[in-house]
């Protein structure tokens, strides 16, 4: 596992995955045996390193990723590193027969992205992408409405995501995302970051991705970094985009709003809500409310009465379907029984491609002020 000193890393796929997985007792596999992974932690900071390893039960850790690569009984590479530094960790770790597990986006640009998955086909190497929204049990919930068919015809769907990220110029509030975001020459930038998930998200819930407009903006230009210093804010921290989509029933358009300089207003982090001919419904991370024609209220517009309305007294909560473990444990344990099982796992590097196919398309598109197709 390279790169878990990262906050993502550490925590979604060291402490609430492999950890968690390993405390139950590990992944059940179809012939009833279990699969207790065995990570040997991977960095630049041995302390850092060994006190993570000391704090989670965890044995082996090491500075030398080329000797890990090397060791046979090491089967699977993990890759959260810098998006600037992934190809290279991901092009060692094919070459030395690993299979391959790492997070979006999957590369820089969509030739290196296409690269890999050619490289990992070559090999005989199986390979994945983290697409973790799809296992949210709000997603989830929209996902099952879409199936039964509850929306009618899918008109519309917009998206909101994002949080006020600190610039690190108050004294009692750090930034909560690394200095390296920010910089385009790092890999960092709201697009190449979110794009990714938008694609797979739209491509697998609602439908596939043929067009895209974009804005992007660099709204805050200026921030201060983990050693104090100002830096110059080179990538995007946010973007304005409309998708057409492939519907059922006809085109269908979605609309993401992506920022790291918006104040939350809305119950969550991501809010997605999706507005059909029958029905409509608003998600969050694990929330899901509905609203059915029948119960649609019939607003006129008046603004020189008060509103006689309560807009959300007509909403109704989706129940859960039973599934509420953390959405990166369920991608590493459907991995893992990848690997050991050749258990089905559609999430490969192609489906990484795409997301950073429709990263570069945006790009495109703000660069350009126009509409992109998405091939």
């Amino acid at each position: 596992m390279n790169g878990v000193t990262g906050r993502m890393g550490l925590n979604q796929h060291l402490i609430r995955s492999i950890v968690a997985i390993r405390k139950e007792g590990g992944v059940a596999l179809p012939n009833g045996d279990r699969l207790v992974p065995d990570p040997i932690l991977v960095g630049r900071n041995e302390a850092k390193l060994r006190d993570i390893a000391a704090a989670h039960g965890i044995e082996r850790v090491s500075i030398d990723l080329d000797a890990c690569l090397a060791n046979p009984a090491d089967a699977i590479y993990f890759d959260a590193t810098l998006t600037s530094q992934r190809v290279a960790h991901v092009r060692r770790a094919i070459a030395a027969g690993k299979h391959v597990y790492c997070e979006k986006p999957l590369a820089p640009t969509t030739a290196e992205a296409l690269d890999l998955a050619r490289a990992a086909q070559r090999a005989k190497v199986k390979h994945g992408v983290v697409q973790d929204k799809l296992f949210l049990p709000g997603v989830r919930k929209l996902k099952r409405l879409v199936a039964d068919g509850f929306f009618g015809r899918i008109l519309s769907v917009r998206g909101e995501f994002g949080y006020w990220v600190f610039e690190g110029i108050d004294e009692n509030q750090s930034p909560q995302r690394p200095s390296w975001n920010y910089r385009k020459e790092d890999g960092g930038g709201i697009i190449l970051d979110m794009f990714a998930h938008w694609r797979y998200l739209l491509d697998h819930t609602f439908g596939e991705v043929r067009a895209v407009q974009c804005s992007g903006a660099t709204h805050i230009p200026e921030r201060v970094d983990e050693a104090g210093r100002r830096y110059r804010v080179t990538a995007d921290d946010a973007a304005y985009a409309t998708f057409v989509l492939a519907g059922s029933g006809g085109e269908i358009i979605a609309q993401f709003n992506s920022s790291w300089a918006v104040r939350v207003y809305r119950d969550d982090l991501l809010q997605i809500q999706v507005d059909g001919t029958l029905g409509s419904a608003v998600a969050g991370l694990r929330g899901c409310k509905t609203q059915s024609r029948a119960d649609t209220p019939r607003p006129v517009w008046n603004p020189d009465e008060p509103n006689p309305f309560d807009f959300y007294d007509q909403w109704r909560e989706v129940p859960d379907d039973g599934v509420t473990a953390n959405a990166f444990r369920v991608q590493w344990e459907m991995f893992l029984r990848h690997v050991a099982a050749d258990a089905p796992f559609p999430h490969g590097f192609g489906e990484g491609a795409k997301g950073v196919q429709l990263a570069e398309l945006g790009l495109k598109s703000w660069a350009e002020r126009r509409w992109v197709d998405v091939p």
